[in-house]
């Protein structure tokens, strides 16, 4: 019997009941499969950094880091409260924990599950099924940029990754009363090379044919010039494998008007961040949507899982919330630790139970709670491994 060590992070606003009912079909999924959990609580989030951290820029220390190094996977809640600065929970945690572990795939599957409406008309169960593939360290969100006031500036800045360093200086000279703000969005050859190539072999892995490759190179001529160039390098290996490549924003709109011809779309951070949420809602929205934060090399780095949507801190306690996108953010993590059986038993329990049309949560028009949705998907599991 195989154990896996993971550490939960409950978090923020609706976080800690999500991750209660996750880690609930975890144990049934566990249970069916015969695997066994150690699992490890951790209390980052709001109240924590209030108590311990206050006026850092970060949600937890570089040894609190380290000890999550030590887990086989992070099963993570959600992030944000309205009295904790915005950037401490995102670039002082989630993004420096991408950073750190080297979680440079963000895999985010919409999939049209049995029991949910599409939102558009006429699509049928299955009948929307991509894997979403957003690159997770490089883009527009290496964290490097600045605000200038006055008439002369200089800054330098460095730039720290697995795969590189890099440097920038910024002079500004500006007229009196002007401002100038920037963003440096970069990309390397080994970075869009990586993540391309995991498009391509999940698309194999899961018996697909198609790769579709998102860009703007059209304006974005440097940066995006060589995420193409390394995509046709890729594809070369993969011959049985169609590549097509996508604008961004004509991307936004088939997603729209033909969701169901996408199977694994490769995106840039910027672009995949907004595109798969629009994803997520022609499946029926944000609730239903799993995030996996991934180091496809497990001894390198630890992968964390989420479901995308925010915290809701208003809605926080009060159990209503849907955590679908959760439980299947943890069918994605069985998946990473190889353990496809039970990652299958979770999906095919979560779509018994919606099916049925008995338990729905409030975003569904229902009243069940989140414990309900919870206990029925974990029932409807241990009745499938008899």
């Amino acid at each position: 019997m195989k154990t896996y060590s993971v550490a939960l992070i409950p978090g923020d606003g609706i976080g800690p009941e999500i991750l209660r009912e996750g880690k609930k079909v975890m144990d049934a999924a566990a249970e069916a499969a015969s695997i066994t959990w150690r699992w490890k609580e951790y209390p980052f989030g709001a109240e924590h950094w209030l108590k311990h951290r206050k006026g850092l820029p970060t949600l937890m220390s570089e040894e609190d880091m380290a000890e999550l190094g030590t887990h086989d996977a992070i099963y993570f809640g959600s992030v944000g409260d309205p009295r904790v600065p915005e950037h401490v929970g995102q670039a002082g945690g989630l993004l420096w924990m991408r950073f750190y572990f080297d979680q440079y795939i963000n895999l985010r599957p919409a999939k049209l599950l049995r029991g949910i409406e599409s939102p558009l008309r006429g699509k049928r169960s299955h009948e929307i099924n991509m894997y979403m593939v957003r690159e997770n360290s490089e883009d527009f969100y290496i964290g490097l940029g600045g605000h200038f006031t006055g008439t002369k500036s200089s800054e330098n800045l460095e730039l720290k990754r697995a795969l590189y360093q890099a440097r920038f200086k910024v002079d500004v000279d500006l007229e009196p009363g002007d401002e100038l703000a920037y963003q440096i969005g970069a990309i390397t050859g080994r970075g869009a090379e990586r993540v391309i190539r995991y498009g391509f072999e999940l698309a194999r892995r899961k018996k697909l044919t198609r790769v579709t490759v998102v860009h703007k190179a059209n304006v974005l001529t440097k940066i995006y010039g060589l995420w193409i160039e390394k995509a046709e390098v890729v594809a070369k290996d993969y011959p049985d494998i169609e590549m097509e490549f996508a604008i961004a924003d004509a991307m936004s709109m088939w997603l729209v008007r033909r969701p169901e011809w996408f199977q694994v779309i490769v995106a840039p951070n910027m672009f995949g961040d907004i595109l798969s949420d629009l994803a997520a809602s022609t499946v029926g929205g944000l609730g239903f949507a799993p995030g996996g934060n991934i180091n496809p090399d497990r001894t390198a780095g630890v992968s964390m899982f989420e479901p995308i949507h925010g915290s809701a801190p208003k809605y926080g306690g009060l159990n209503k919330a849907n955590p679908i996108g959760t439980i299947l953010a943890g069918k994605l993590m069985l998946e990473h630790l190889g353990e496809e059986r039970a990652a299958e038993l979770v999906e095919q329990a979560s779509e018994d139970v919606l099916d049925t049309g008995k338990i729905r949560t409030y975003d569904m028009g229902g009243t069940s709670s989140c414990s309900d949705m919870g206990d029925a998907i974990s029932e409807r599991l241990l009745q499938l491994k008899l």
